[in-house]
Parts: structure tokens; sequence; C-alpha cells
């Protein structure tokens, strides 16, 4: 073993992000890396193709305030619904942004080292991190407007006074992409005179400049606060737009995969079984670049599998989807697809460029609209509008096809996550998902923001008494999906990693194989996609004859290779030996 490899591994990546600061510099900002992290003495070097996850893996996904109780606090009340509805059923939880913020419901933080008071304390999150594997956001793009940071900035002051990415109104930006339609660069007056500040998102959510080391330096302190607070997963919040060049598209710079290779490398040395998440909300071929060579991401969100599985089941026909399978590498040992179907944000559309056609976009778009959907767009090349995300809650987005609601909503809704449950990769299930939260009118008329609409507070007492009584919508979706969940965690075919082969059993079922890495379990995964009765012959999936197979899901022995099953419009079969 190498002592010295940690600092050659930093020194090598500070070289290629700071290619204009001199080696003696860079030797400096590496000993105060490792020092801020907390590393006394370097370990053995990660092994890189290690799994931290395995078929129990799932995590649910939650505001601090998804859910509330009279004069308690939210974090407090989660952690009880969590002990109560999801302990069984789930392996961690991603709390989104606790911090104090001032818009982007969390995401424009005040203070990085601080919990919302609104919300609770860190003796919560440590709490929460006790029993739950814990994600939390590195919102790590921008701060808010009206963070002490940025106060100094515009003071001249540090810390911030060369924290922010400034750029004038006479440069070339007109390449840069982005996912809101506002103007990118906002005019701030500051003490040595008028700037112009780089804003990806939102006026109140100021970019920061990475081009500066000691901006670095803070979030790699930041990273040592949240581990010792329990944090296990990062999620790198909007990190493919971190680093700026004028004249480029300031989209996945090297600058920017370089950056959280080296935070992988820290993170891993002080805590070896902690996980990277890149959040990156793009074209699914420059999301999947994430993974590097098993030294970037451990997990990449699945962006595309949203749009195609919605589009999917309102057409009744997964051509779209089963090509986009056929094409996805599967994720080496080490890696993993962070799989997801709902969440705080739409769904997202530009992932869906160049697997679904504009005119299969335009159906889906105008379908969630009758739905009572929203659209979100962004600025495309030259200023053009495009959409960019559909706001709508997934229960309302399910409720029927392309020919408008139908009876079938809550099978559909159930067939969706069944197919989400059996994919390769890691699932994540957001809380309003869990009891088919609809869509929140009131809410959105309150934010004044479309993604407000899948943003419900649910009261505590209320949610306990309708996931109590059989007879609800909200207690049919939530046992529903227990059941899969609960079947899930004890199949070693569906560890995140176990192989994956797409079936071709027509357009109206979608079917695909999972085995698992020591081979001794087959599952058949199929599930019809249409509002029509479909049947399955077993022989166009060659079951091993001298096997026993059967259902998971309804108990339905497989026994017969000559056998067919009339399976129920959006039934789901998972067929094991």
């Amino acid at each position: 073993m190498n002592p010295n490899y940690l600092r050659q591994n930093i020194k090598h990546h500070l070289a290629a992000i700071y290619q204009d600061i001199d080696a003696n510099a860079r030797a400096t900002i590496c000993d105060e890396l490792i020092a801020l992290m907390g590393v006394q003495k370097p370990g053995r070097e990660p092994e890189p193709y290690i799994n931290h996850w395995d078929e129990s893996s799932c995590l649910l996904i939650s505001y601090g305030d998804s859910v509330l109780q009279a004069d308690e606090k939210p974090l407090h009340t989660l952690k009880q619904f969590l002990d109560r509805y999801a302990r069984d059923a789930i392996s961690g939880v991603h709390i989104l942004p606790f911090y104090p913020f001032t818009s982007d419901d969390g995401f424009s933080v005040l203070d990085y080292s601080s919990v919302n008071e609104s919300l609770g304390d860190w003796n919560d999150i440590e709490s929460i991190a006790a029993d739950y594997s814990l994600m939390a956001d590195l919102v790590i793009n921008h701060c808010s407007a009206r963070s002490p940071w940025f106060e100094n900035f515009l003071a001249g002051r540090d810390p911030g006074r060369n924290f922010f990415v400034t750029a004038t109104p006479d440069d070339d930006l007109s390449a840069v992409v982005r996912p809101r339609t506002n103007p990118l660069l906002r005019e701030v007056e500051t003490a040595s005179g008028t700037q112009y500040v780089w804003c990806t998102f939102s006026h109140d959510q100021v970019d920061l400049n990475f081009r500066n080391p000691e901006v670095l330096k803070q979030f790699v302190s930041i990273i040592r606060q949240y581990l010792d607070s329990g944090v296990r997963i990062f999620r790198l919040d909007a990190v493919a737009f971190l680093w700026k060049q004028v004249g480029t598209n300031c989209l996945n710079l090297e600058q920017t995969h370089e950056i959280v290779r080296l935070l992988r490398t820290l993170i891993e040395q002080a805590q070896p079984d902690a996980i990277i998440v890149t959040e990156t909300n793009i074209p699914n071929r420059e999301n999947l670049a994430y993974f590097g060579n098993a030294n970037e991401a451990h997990w990449v969100y699945n962006f595309s599998l949203p749009p195609l599985l919605l589009n999917t089941l309102i057409t009744g026909d997964c051509g779209y989807l089963k090509q986009w399978m056929m094409s996805m590498p599967p994720a080496r040992n080490g890696t993993a697809y962070f799989n997801f179907i709902a969440s705080h944000d739409g769904i997202g559309l530009r992932p869906a460029e160049g697997l679904l056609q504009e005119s299969e976009i335009e159906t889906l778009t105008n379908t969630m609209q009758r739905f009572g959907g929203r659209i979100s767009w962004r600025s495309a090349d030259h200023g053009q509008a495009k959409p960019y995300e559909i706001n709508i809650a997934l229960f309302d987005a399910l409720q029927g096809t392309t020919a408008g609601p139908d009876q079938y909503g809550l099978q559909r809704y159930l067939c969706a996550h069944a197919i989400m449950l059996a994919l390769e990769g890691v699932p994540g299930i957001y809380i309003h998902s869990l009891m088919g939260t609809r869509n929140d009118e009131q809410r959105v008329a309150n934010a004044g923001h479309n993604r407000a609409i899948n943003r419900h507070q649910w009261d505590y007492q209320k949610l306990n008494a309708l996931l109590d009584d059989a007879d609800s919508a909200e207690f049919k979706v939530f046992d529903g999906l227990k059941k899969l969940l609960a079947i899930r965690r004890s199949q070693p075919a569906f560890h995140p990693n176990a192989t994956q082969f797409t079936l071709h059993l027509g357009s109206q079922l979608f079917g695909f194989w999972r085995q698992s890495i020591n081979r001794e379990q087959s599952i058949f995964c199929i599930s019809n996609i249409s509002d029509q009765i479909q049947r399955l012959n077993l022989s166009d999936i060659n079951l091993i004859d001298n096997e026993s197979w059967v259902d998971l899901i309804s108990g339905l022995t497989c026994n017969t290779p000559t056998q067919t099953i009339d399976m129920l419009p959006y039934q789901t079969l998972w067929i094991s030996n």
C-alpha cells in the first residue's frame, strides 16, 4: 500500500481543476482539504467495485415538513411516520433540504451548517440517521442571494468576496444551457461597483464560484459536518452546472467531473461506505457519464425512466421504453442506477430528448394538462422556449390514458411501481407516492409556482385515519405498495446489480428478466401496460422445465411450458423459481 496515495490523488484532481494555480499552492490546498475532512491517517485505498447496497435497499424521499402535527417539530413527526408506516419497507430516507432558506422550498440555502428551526434541530436529524440510511442534499451549485456569503460579496468582505460567478452583458453567453427562462445575469451593486452575478436557476439563487479554492474548502468542511451528523448519502444538487466557462454551454464541463471525483476521494477516505449521488437532470448519455470509471458518482438518477414509463402507460405501447432499456449499459459493481418515478420536482422532459419523438412529448404534455398538470419551460438554444418538466402528482398523472380518465387508475399506478421496483437499480419512493396524494391546487395558488402541485403537507392525524381505513384510496395505494416492497426486499434477483435482460413480448406486454448475482434465482417481470386483457404464453419466456415457478405477487403456479395466462389490465407478474 502506498501511504502517499491520498495526497497524490488529491493533487492530481487539483491539477486538473486549477490549472492556473502553481503546484506549491495546490499542495497547500491539498493538505488543507485533508485536514478539513478530518483524515488523520490515510487508510487503505478504497475498492471501487464494492456495492454498499442490496435488494433490501430502498429510499423514501420527503421534505422535513411533509407530515405535520400540532405542537410538534416536523422532523420529529416525520420520524414517527417512518417508524410506524415505513420501517419494514425502506432502508433509508432522503430528507430534502432541511437548512434555513429563502426560496425554492429549501434549495436556496441561507446557512448550510444549520437546521431550519421551524423543522427541528441536529438532534432530530441524528435521530433519523440512527435508524435509517440518511441522504442529504449538498446544494453545491448556488446559495441564497440573502446568505451571509452573498452579503459579504456585496460588501467586499471575506468569506464571500470572491465566492460568486460574475460575467458581463457583453460576454457571449448564447450557448449556455438553462433550466429556466429568467435572465441569466442579475445586476447588483457592490462595494467595488456594478457587477453581474450568474443565476442559473433564479435571481435568489446565485451561482458559487468554484474557480476560487476557498469555495471548495467551505464545502469540504460542510461535508465533514454532515458526516458527523449521520449523513451517509450525499445528493449533489444541480452539479452538472457547477463549472462555468464563457463561450461554452457551461454544462458537464470536465472540471465539474473532476470536482465530483475529488469529493469522492475525500469522502471515501473519511467514511468508506458513504455514497455520492449526482442529480443531473439532463439527456441520458450525459447523465450516465457521471459514473465515470467507477470513480465519480456511486449512483446516478435514472431521469429517463419517469417520462418513458408515463408515456408507456398512457399510450398502452411499451416500444420506446423497451428501446431505451435495451440501450442502457448495466451498472458495474460499485455503481447503481437510482430509480424513481415521482419526486418533489416534476417529471423532467430533457432526459426524454432523443428517446421520445417531439410528437410523443407533445401528446404526453397535452394529456397531463388534461389531468390537471402544468408545464414548466426552459430557454433552449437562441432563447427558444421548450417544455422542461411536467408538474403533476403521479396518481393524477396515471388516472387515465390519452383517451381520458378511466376506472383503472389504481391498477395503473401500482403497475408503474411494480415495474420500477423490479428494475436494475436502487428504488426511491416519494412520500406522496406511498399514499397516492393528489394534485394540490391550493398549494400552487399559495406558493405561486408549478412544482408546489406535488408538495402537499399532510396533517398526521388525518393521514393516520386514512391509512387505517381499508376503504380509503390512500389505504389501497399504501397497502398495494407495501406488499410489493415486502416481496422485493427478499429476492436476490432484485439486487440493484443483478443481471437484467429485456424480453420481447409485443407492444402491450412489457417484460424483462432478472437473475441474481449468484445465478440461483431468476425472476421474469411482466406487466400488461394496456387497458385490455392480454394473453401471455409461458412458452414465450422459456421457463426451465425441471424447476418450479410461481408468481410472487399472486401466488399463481406457472409450471407448464404450454400454459397461458390472461393478464388483467395493468397486472404485473413476478415469475420466480
